[in-house]
């Protein structure tokens, strides 16, 4: 199979391709706008957060024995494969196109990380130069100990960065836009929300150096970050360049959303926040719903991965928190929900099933293609149905059995 800690595994990925191991069809719907569709994707596969939950094409790869810099390395090459796909349009990727496209815009790409390292690729093949950008671009160089919540929570946050920079390059003919620049807006988006409630939590300080680092700045501009994130940020310092990028916009959208729960609470000041910032970013409220739901989504998704929630409460809190808004919600439509459940037993048992141990994708697959055709129903749960909102249904699997117990006794199957 592919070991992308090898040379020669984007030839190997292509020819896996050719052999039908796994295929690249993947079309955004017709009533779906690109930039909502590939945010949509993206989203699902953890590259906004810079961490690998999924892979786009090739989810069937048996990926135990990578590393986590290999599984994001090839999270980061299948993302700009699926840039380049749908913003082209085409039906079969023609491996050498894609291949120059990627050269010729990683060549004119100005992060501090690319810029050195293109001087020393002249006597590779193509394949292996675009493998070394991608090892380049997915490390991270930090002083912060890896007892660091934000350490293995994301790693190189930026790298999204990339593949929201290879879209316009796409869409605009071989346009380039400043990374320092759309890095920079990013770094001063995180000093806000850091920001947003007054004060700044310790937490909140290694989160940021995290992005620091990720950022792959020349040492002026990372001494101008830093002394900004001390001295505070403010919305007039973001440059007028973001609006024209939905995609970007989502991002600091999302990132200062992370930023604001990585303490694990929101304070009034910083829901406030998050709503000043749709506004000054033209983005609906139903925009930054969808985000919560995205960031809520992720972390609960991926405790059991990620080390430093194994062993803290800060699962338990974000979890304890988004449950009692749920159980609100659920609860005022749990008579009409026990009754959609009653007429699907195979549901019911998936559901007990969740709460004790964890599903195979099949079940996972079953249980949210079922749960999404009941809550059609029910305005109140149309959550669900927006982008990101299937990534709640771990929570919600939890709370049902609490929350309306008699019906699942009245549904209790053999054990036979």
């Amino acid at each position: 199979m592919v070991s992308p800690g090898a040379k020669g595994w984007i030839n190997k990925y292509f020819d896996l391709i050719e052999k039908q191991h796994f295929s690249l069809q993947l079309d955004c719907p017709p009533d779906m706008e690109v930039d909502h569709f590939l945010h949509l994707t993206f989203s699902h596969s953890g590259i906004i957060f810079g961490y690998p939950s999924e892979l786009i094409f090739a989810t069937q790869l048996d990926d135990s024995k990578w590393t986590f810099e290999e599984k994001l390395k090839l999270l980061l090459f299948e993302s700009h494969l699926f840039v380049y796909k749908t913003i082209k349009k085409v039906e079969k990727v023609d491996k050498d196109d894609f291949i120059d496209s990627m050269l010729s815009f990683y060549g004119k790409h100005n992060s501090y990380s690319i810029t050195k390292i293109f001087t020393f690729l002249l006597k590779e093949s193509k394949d292996e130069k675009l493998e070394n950008i991608f090892s380049k671009r997915v490390g991270i160089k930090t002083h912060l100990l890896d007892k660091h919540l934000w350490l293995n929570y994301i790693s190189n946050v930026f790298v999204y960065l990339d593949v929201i920079l290879y879209t316009d390059y796409l869409k605009h003919e071989g346009a380039f836009s400043n990374y320092t620049d759309l890095a920079m807006d990013a770094l001063t988006a995180i000093s806000i929300s850091a920001f947003s409630s007054g004060y700044v939590e310790e937490r909140e300080k290694d989160l940021f150096k995290i992005f620091l680092a990720s950022a792959s700045l020349p040492e002026d501009k990372k001494e101008k970050a830093l002394n900004q994130f001390k001295g505070g940020a403010y919305f007039e310092d973001l440059s007028s360049n973001i609006h024209k990028k939905w995609l970007f916009k989502r991002f600091l959208l999302d990132v200062s959303a992370l930023t604001v729960l990585s303490n694990n609470k929101v304070v009034s000041a910083e829901k406030l926040f998050l709503l000043e910032l749709c506004d000054f970013l033209n983005i609906s409220r139903e925009e930054l719903q969808d985000t919560r739901v995205i960031v809520g989504g992720f972390v609960l998704n991926n405790n059991k991965k990620v080390s430093f929630l194994k062993s803290s409460s800060s699962y338990e809190k974000m979890f304890s928190s988004l449950s009692r808004r749920w159980i609100k919600i659920l609860g005022r439509n749990k008579d009409k929900l026990a009754n959609e459940l009653k007429q699907s037993k195979e549901l019911i048992y998936l559901i007990k099933k969740s709460t004790l141990q964890e599903l195979t994708k099949d079940e996972k697959e079953l249980v949210k293609t079922q749960f999404l055709g009941i809550v059609k129903s029910m305005p109140s749960l149309a959550i669900f149905m927006l982008p990101g909102g299937a990534l709640l249904l771990p929570l919600v699997l939890k709370i049902i059995p609490d929350l309306i117990p008699s019906s699942f006794r009245e549904n209790e199957i053999d054990k036979e």
